[in-house]
């Protein structure tokens, strides 16, 4: 029977395939009963570039997650992410319903009048979301949510996200021939802000800067509404790449490389020490040295930091950034990772973990990380727009019928000529058994 208190985030990243199953308990938290991973090589800084390959990884994490939590999974909300996503700054103003006193009409009505003010949106391109930034009923400001309010007029203004038709299409391809139904789509910072952010943060501007394998996302929230992002096309590979180039090693040993002993700040990596390379597959064992490996990763991090920076000028408001920075992705794991960040963003910054989702998540043989929190989000998501009450996300694993004794009236009333045919064939059966023992 479909579980309706269930809820599927799928994140289809550059680097990997993650996907969360989780359920929400009274008190508003969050349950996270599996997680799938599954590496992916068909996704290319955030797009589709091989459907065959990013098919096979969502299966290989949809088959995880299901063997790890025994059920099914047949729905799915999925982040959506890249250069081709962008964001529209719209406005708004309606009279209030003739009662006085703002209802999920008015809000409505709203949203509709800020989408339809759009302009130039060309026949390419899709809405994705209409998401509130401010209401202003009368004179009442800095409204996240005007309803039950009392007034005559509501203005206010709107983030609207749009995205290109083609790219959506393939990764609707994608999910739909991984067998799964898409629930909703979902823009990426939205679902990563529900899921790092705590509520403390929300009252003051905080930055969330996802450092991934393809592309690292910026995004100022204000008020608890996001206000500004954007998708810089430098991030984790780049790094990885560098290495690659920079020691003549391949890209799977800089990845190990990179992760088992770079430091991205080179004021706390300790030692000058040799880095030994075994050797595999015919080539000979070679040495690196370490400060030249942490030279080579800082120096990228430092653009990408530069570029974030840059990012967060532009947007207006980085005066207002009184919460600091929370830095997440793979890319933010890295050893010195924060120290360099707050050098070059000159902000207090630390690491997000999904421990701001809908209350907080209590976590069944999982690890908080950085790298999971788009999928977990997702699921906060759904809960938050009420997405698991009007779909199904999944089904209870099928389990054997066991056969119920029949009642003594139905036995009563068996045919009696069948019954004695299972008599003669039961003796056949044990005669034979006798038989075979004699033998023996």
């Amino acid at each position: 029977m479909p579980e309706t208190n269930i809820a599927v985030g799928l994140d289809i990243g550059t680097s990997k395939v993650c996907i969360a199953v989780a359920e929400q308990d009274a008190s508003g938290s969050l349950k996270v009963l599996a997680e799938g991973f599954a590496h992916s090589e068909g996704i290319r800084r955030a797009a589709v570039v091989n459907i065959n390959k990013t098919v096979a990884a969502i299966k290989a994490a949809v088959a995880e997650a299901e063997r790890a939590s025994s059920i099914v999974i047949h729905g799915v909300n999925v982040a959506l992410s890249g250069a081709h996503v962008h964001c529209i700054q719209s406005s708004s103003e309606i009279s209030i319903n003739q009662s006085g006193i703002v209802n999920e009409s008015d809000v409505h009505r709203f949203l509709e009048k800020a989408r339809a003010n759009i302009q130039n949106l060309d026949i390419n391109h899709e809405i994705i979301h209409v998401i509130p930034q401010e209401f202003i009923v009368d004179d009442q400001d800095r409204l996240l949510d005007p309803t039950g309010m009392a007034g005559m007029t509501m203005r206010g203004s709107v983030y609207i996200v749009v995205g290109l038709k083609t790219k959506i299409r393939n990764i609707r391809q994608c999910v739909e021939r991984a067998g799964l139904k898409i629930v909703g789509l979902t823009f990426k910072p939205v679902a990563l802000g529900m899921a790092v952010i705590k509520e403390r943060e929300k009252r003051g501007g905080v930055a969330v800067i996802d450092i991934g394998a393809g592309t690292t996302e910026v995004t100022l929230f204000l008020g608890g509404a996001i206000h500004y992002s954007e998708v810089i096309t430098v991030a984790a590979n780049d790094i990885t790449l560098d290495i690659a180039h920079g020691l003549q090693v391949d890209e799977e040993i800089a990845e190990h490389l990179k992760i088992k002993h770079g430091c991205a700040d080179s004021r706390i990596s300790s030692g000058n020490e040799d880095i030994v390379i075994e050797a595999c597959e015919g080539y000979p064992q070679k040495t690196v040295q370490r400060s030249l490996l942490n030279l080579i990763i800082e120096a990228r991090m430092m653009e990408i930091l530069e570029l974030v920076r840059d990012a967060l000028m532009a947007s207006g408001s980085y005066e207002a950034i009184n919460a600091g920075v929370i830095l997440t992705g793979g890319g933010s794991l890295l050893q010195g990772a924060v120290e360099l960040a707050q050098l070059v963003l000159g902000l207090d910054v630390r690491i997000g973990y999904a421990e701001g989702a809908a209350g907080g998540m209590n976590r069944i043989g999982a690890v908080n990380s950085a790298v999971d929190a788009t999928a977990l989000g997702l699921v906060a998501y759904v809960y938050r727009n009420n997405m698991s009450g009007k779909n199904s996300f999944a089904t209870s694993a099928a389990v054997p019928e066991i056969a119920e004794p029949k009642s003594k009236a139905s036995q009563g009333s068996e045919d009696v000529s069948a019954v004695q045919e299972k008599n003669v064939a039961w003796k056949k059966v044990v005669d034979g058994l006798q038989e075979w023992w004699e033998k023996l």
